[in-house]
């Protein structure tokens, strides 16, 4: 319990703020066929303009339990799948007008006259509200508003087709393998970190609204599909009807996750969005399937993607329900998917699973790289607030759990056991939302995290993935960026240049990012 107290304390706190001010007031960006899209940034407010007034609502949530069946298995994921026709020539003309447009201006009005006195306003001098002069202001005395909140049941009752079911890998035989831990590199600097652009949602250049029915979506993890090509893979999607702030609803077009691609080298313009695999005209399919249950399994939302040859892999968590305190969620495992055809459909492993135990489950939110015979996995907990493991299993045998190893105690542990429970934590400090990657040219591995006890997100490098890793340092703070989470590095950044994928929830978009850093090498 005193844990638990702490743990909502830290996530509640505010950082040390990195600005005296917010940054100075400017219009918001417009994008080169003139829509408006979102600034990131915290800005004064425009001038002359009144803040909003406080909302003095006392709001009670009260749950009224509802029973729902729910048939296992569910229904079978839904690959279908078309041949996206090419975008139009002219970059701001909308490719499916009949599916989306943006609304004509209406006509304007004749300006009303205005009235010669509000009938509603006490004469001045009475002290009713609305009195121009004296005795003193009203008391604005807060509203209690009571609200029903619908909280699900769900039964399991049989139902739907059992699916096809996939031999069970043979059991790895394997020994405790020690390693060294070794010295950290020099503490990475970073320069100067800056939007290059937005990259989804209306008034970005990929107009992912009216090309895709991608208005409202966040994180933006990346891989390199094959050479030339990158894969950007979205979190929790909403089409037409969303609007900011934060996600959507189940009637707002929405998909727990989309895949995009992109072919662009140049990203100190922005990362443009070459095509997205589609189910329809214009919209982007679900590429892994959710019940949409709350409280069963609310949403499955990637965490990391890599390539193998010509099959590309997935990690993914199984999120069950979403958590009132900032920061939490409940998950129902961390699991595998698979692709053979570049990502558009997927397949997910019935046992590359890492089940969440009695909410003890270490690797639910996973990154996983390959990088010489291994495939690394670094994992944290549900929710925000856990520490980062390590495992490592052969290339050849991802989709076999018993093949992996846990980093524990200086040694490769074979995956029996606690082992999963027990890895040894990588770095002090909690840490969400990983994005891990080897850059080859400088030798080092890189790590960006958000660090919700500072409210910042952070690098870390080493040399080799067990560390150990430096100190971190800071790349962005919620103080410049409201809200801000996710933090997926591109894998063509090179040089001193860091490009990575950051998501707000006040926008509830992804806006491209670029680190200069001097790794000190």
């Amino acid at each position: 319990m005193f844990s638990g107290v702490l743990t909502l304390g830290t996530v509640l706190l505010p950082a040390a703020p990195a600005h005296s001010a917010p940054h100075p007031w400017q219009p918001p960006p417009v994008n080169s066929c003139g829509e408006t899209g979102f600034d990131p940034l915290a800005r004064e407010r425009e001038p002359g303009t009144q803040p909003p007034p406080p909302d003095n609502t006392i709001r009670i949530d009260v749950p009224v339990p509802e029973i729902i069946e729910v048939p296992i298995p569910g229904p079978a994921q839904d690959n279908t799948r078309i041949v996206a026709e090419p975008l139009p020539e002219d970059p701001c003309a909308n490719p499916c007008p009949d599916i989306r447009d943006r609304p004509k201006p209406a006509p304007e009005a004749a300006e009303a006259p205005a009235p010669e006195g509000n009938p509603e306003e006490s004469a001045p001098g009475t002290g009713e509200p609305g009195g121009g002069s004296g005795g003193s202001a009203a008391i604005p005395w807060p509203k209690l508003e009571i609200n029903t909140q619908t909280e699900l049941i769900p039964v399991p009752v049989p139902g739907g087709e059992e699916p096809e079911p996939q031999p069970a890998p043979e059991p790895a035989a394997q020994v405790a393998d020690p390693a060294p831990v070794a010295a950290p590199p020099a503490l990475p600097v970073v320069e100067s970190v800056d939007v290059v652009d937005q990259m989804t949602g209306p008034g970005s250049e990929n107009r992912t609204d009216m090309r895709w029915s991608v208005d409202g979506t966040d994180l933006g993890l990346m891989w390199e599909t094959k050479p030339g090509e990158v894969a950007v893979v979205f979190g929790d999607t909403f089409g037409k009807g969303w609007e900011p702030i934060g996600g959507g609803t189940g009637d707002q077009d929405w998909r727990s996750n989309v895949i995009g691609y992109s072919t662009d080298t140049d990203l100190s313009d922005g990362l443009t969005l070459d095509t997205f695999a589609q189910d329809s005209r214009c919209h982007a399919a679900e590429i892994l399937a959710s019940r949409k249950i709350n409280n069963f399994e609310i949403t499955t939302i990637p965490t990391s993607g890599f390539a193998l040859g010509d099959r590309q892999y997935l990690t993914y968590m199984s999120v069950a329900r979403w958590s009132k305190v900032p920061g939490m969620w409940w998950t129902n495992l961390g699991g595998l998917a698979w692709s053979d055809d570049n990502g558009s459909t997927w397949t997910k492993s019935q046992w590359a699973q890492w089940h969440n135990l009695f909410g003890l489950g270490r690797f639910q939110v996973a990154t996983m790289v390959p990088h010489g015979d291994h495939v690394y996995m670094f994992g944290t907990p549900n929710g925000r607030m856990g520490v980062i493991g390590l495992a490592r299993v052969p290339k050849d045998q991802i989709l076999n759990k018993t093949a992996y190893q846990y980093w524990i105690n200086g040694t490769w542990e074979p995956a029996n056991g606690p082992g999963e429970w027990l890895a040894t934590p990588l770095v002090s400090g909690t840490a969400s939302e990983l994005a891990i990657r080897y850059d080859a040219a400088s030798g080092l591995w890189q790590m960006i995290y958000l660090d919700v006890t500072t409210n910042r997100m952070v690098l870390r490098t080493a040399t080799e993935p067990q560390g150990t890793w430096t100190d971190p340092v800071t790349l962005v703070t919620a103080d410049d960026y409201p809200s801000l989470y996710g933090g997926f590095i591109h894998p063509w950044s090179s040089g001193n240049d860091l490009y990575f994928a950051m998501s707000t929830w006040n926008a509830y978009n992804v806006f491209l990012m670029r680190a200069v850093i001097d790794s000190g090498r």
